[in-house]
């Protein structure tokens, strides 16, 4: 993979093209990660999104639509990290059918609201629920590879430890005391370690975490289901965040 050290200002293509599958990371028993690399330039900003069309040999398509969670840095690929639905169309095919080397069409990058880079400066708060982290992953991986020390906090919600996306890999960017903070809670079991929580997000949650910053997150990025979006959404603005710092995404009903 070829690294910048710049984010490109306008992204290319949108329409659709091939794109290859060089690996696949297994990340949780229901989630693996997928770079990609595409026919023609995929340059994107931290926090936005690609579709994926797949089509069957009778001529029947579907396609959906996968946060990036890559670092906009990483030029030759992109990755899309994509959890199993048993009821879905197009992740039953990359869990159990797609091989390295197999092809694709994706278009994009999409979207320009849920969007983060160095430039737009912080204290941010960034809070995921399951598959919702991939995008908030993007955006910490891109503050570590401009060496910002913007202050960040990721509260990243899971229902086990297990289903915990990019594990290792968080824990290693919060040990590096750069000021990333890595902030957990799992709605189905305990954690063991102490800072991080054994429920669903609430008011004192989110209270701790946004006091772990040094002054109010000047923006909040928010994504998961709608549930989830709109209680940690209140709960912010409940301790006195402005609404128009508060960017969403959701996904599902």
């Amino acid at each position: 993979m070829t690294e910048t050290g710049t984010i490109p200002a306008v992204a290319r293509p949108r329409q659709w093209q091939a794109a290859v599958i060089e690996d696949i990371i297994p990340q949780s028993p229901r989630g693996k990660s997928f770079p990609l690399r595409p026919a023609e330039p995929f340059l994107f900003t931290a926090g936005q999104h690609a579709e994926v069309r797949l089509t069957a040999p009778d001529g029947y398509s579907a396609q959906r639509s996968y946060s990036i969670s890559s670092a906009p840095e990483i030029t030759e690929t992109f990755e899309l990290t994509i959890e199993r639905l048993d009821d879905g169309e197009v992740s039953p095919f990359f869990h159990e059918v797609a091989e390295i080397g197999d092809a694709v069409e994706v278009r994009g990058p999409l979207g320009g609201h849920f969007v983060w880079s160095v430039a737009d400066g912080g204290p941010i708060l960034l809070v995921g629920g399951g598959s919702g982290v991939c995008p908030l992953v993007s955006m910490v991986r891109h503050r570590h590879m401009q060496h910002s020390n913007v202050p960040m906090v990721l509260l990243f919600s899971a229902r086990n430890r297990q289903e915990i996306l990019f594990e290792d890999e968080l824990f290693g960017l919060h040990r590096l005391n750069d000021g990333f903070q890595l902030v957990l809670t799992l709605t189905r079991e305990q954690m063991p370690h102490p800072g991080h929580y054994g429920r669903r997000v609430d008011a004192q949650i989110m209270a701790d975490v946004i006091a772990r910053l040094p002054e109010m997150p000047r923006m909040v990025f928010v994504c998961g289901s709608n549930p989830f979006v709109e209680a940690a959404s209140q709960a912010a603005m409940d301790l006195g965040v402005p609404m128009q710092a508060i960017k969403t995404e959701r996904y599902g009903a």
